[in-house]
């Protein structure tokens, strides 16, 4: 079995969205969908979700180099990011849990 939910995402906008909104952020597998998204964060943190949305990034060219044997681009790394609401009254501590 594949693992779903591979990091937390912790950056100053993703911590604000915790704290203001009760909205947090993972990393998450390419081929997952929301459902399993949904499920896998129910399970692990014990928290009842309501919502999600998914971002899809990179698989573009992020960098030229210009050697002796031509011109050479590379492509980022493609990674999917899920931002799960999560119902009021409920948290989850990412401090704690890694």
């Amino acid at each position: 079995m594949q693992t779903i939910i591979k990091k937390p995402v912790i950056t100053e906008k993703a911590t604000k969205l915790s704290e203001v909104s009760n909205r947090f952020t993972f990393e998450v597998d390419r081929n997952s969908n929301k459902i399993e998204i949904k499920n896998a964060i129910e399970k692990m943190y014990g928290v009842h979700v309501t919502d999600v949305h998914t971002l899809n990034y990179g698989g573009g060219v992020s960098s030229v180099k210009y050697t002796n044997k031509g011109i050479v681009e590379q492509k980022s790394k493609q990674w999917k990011k899920a931002v799960v609401t999560i119902a009021d009254g409920e948290t989850i501590d990412l401090f704690n849990n890694y």
